[in-house]
């Protein structure tokens, strides 16, 4: 069963989400949207789940805009409220999926990968993270209050999270005595999207067995 849902923020407001269930007390997974908005790509990532056994819930943080456009989804990504998605359609996603599965995950592409390091950071609840291709700001999410399982996805030949990006957070993580799973793939950002010109299939799916076993353990 999977369709779009109204679940409550946590200052009271409502957010709307694709919900892809599995069942009651099945492991939980929120996946946060690309920069593109909640496409029907990102939608079919919660059925993957789903399928898999999992209970899938992505806030539509954009609410309702998508766009296929570059400098239009970049307009959009720069004028999202960070703080606010992190702290409250993240978390808000996180406590209804919470009510429905035994544990919560998160994870997310781009945009999401660093949302995904920010709710690690930021929410209660969530079990591990699993960040594909994004970091975000030390000002929105300080290495040294993460407290879960991190695995994270990143690409060798990416000029928005680079690997130079991706090893400074690392460092940070260790200096705070956490150990995050980093893997490289020799591939362009955006290599898991399958309806990306970025689109690697080999890592693609080498990403994915990794986060279904972390997902595993964890969940």
């Amino acid at each position: 069963m999977a369709g779009m849902i109204d679940f409550k923020r946590p200052d009271g407001g409502t957010c709307k989400g694709y919900l892809a269930e599995a069942g009651q007390g099945k492991p939980g997974i929120v996946v946060i949207q690309e920069w593109w908005g909640l496409n029907d790509q990102i939608k079919g990532v919660a059925d993957r789940f789903a399928a898999s056994g999992y209970n899938a819930l992505a806030p539509d943080l954009y609410k309702g805009r998508v766009t296929q456009k570059p400098d239009e989804a970049n307009h959009m990504m720069s004028g999202l409220d960070f703080v606010g998605a992190s702290d409250q359609d993240i978390a808000g996603a996180v406590k209804h999926l919470a009510g429905i599965s035994r544990k919560v995950g998160v994870m997310g592409f781009c945009m999401g990968g660093a949302l995904t390091i920010a709710a690690a950071a930021r929410v209660s609840g969530i079990a591990c993270g699993v960040p594909f291709y994004g970091v975000p700001p030390e000002a929105l999410a300080d290495p040294a209050k993460i407290r879960i399982p991190l695995q994270g996805h990143f690409a060798v030949k990416d000029d928005w999270c680079t690997p130079q990006l991706v090893e400074d957070f690392k460092k940070k993580m260790v200096a705070a005595g956490h150990q995050p799973d980093v893997y490289f793939y020799d591939a362009q950002h955006a290599f898991a999207n399958e309806v990306s010109a970025a689109f690697d299939p080999a890592a693609a799916k080498q990403a994915w067995d990794r986060t279904m076993a972390f997902l595993g353990r964890h969940l």
